[in-house]
């Protein structure tokens, strides 16, 4: 596998604890005090962590700071959007999706020069 691809794997699962971490908290423990929600996120973060410190590590010769980080911003929103819409049932709206476009802008901008 190449390195962008053991990075995006990473990246992918790290994110979706990522966004457990940050949000599952409001829609299952919204009456218990914040403190154990923090606590129960940071139990969460360690896995995400655990995946995002090797993908870094993995990725950084290769790829350098920028391309990881617009990576992580992109992998976060792909996370993300399955996450509102299905587990919090938010509803999906046009900004949301013209600012996805916009992400993907990032992307192709930090990749274009890569060969």
């Amino acid at each position: 596998m190449s390195v962008l691809g053991k990075v995006l794997f990473f990246y992918t699962i790290s994110n979706s604890f990522m966004v457990m971490a940050w949000y599952l908290h409001l829609k299952y423990l919204n009456n218990h005090p914040w403190y154990v929600a923090s606590v129960l996120s940071w139990c969460i973060a360690f896995f995400e962590y655990s995946l995002l410190i090797p993908a870094n590590r993995i990725g950084y010769p290769e790829l350098g700071l920028s391309k990881l980080q617009i990576i992580q911003i992109g992998m976060s929103l792909i996370a993300f959007i399955p996450f509102s819409f299905f587990v919090m049932q938010e509803p999906i709206k046009k900004d949301y999706i013209l600012a996805s476009i916009c992400l993907l802008g990032a992307v192709y901008f930090i990749f274009r020069n890569v060969r």
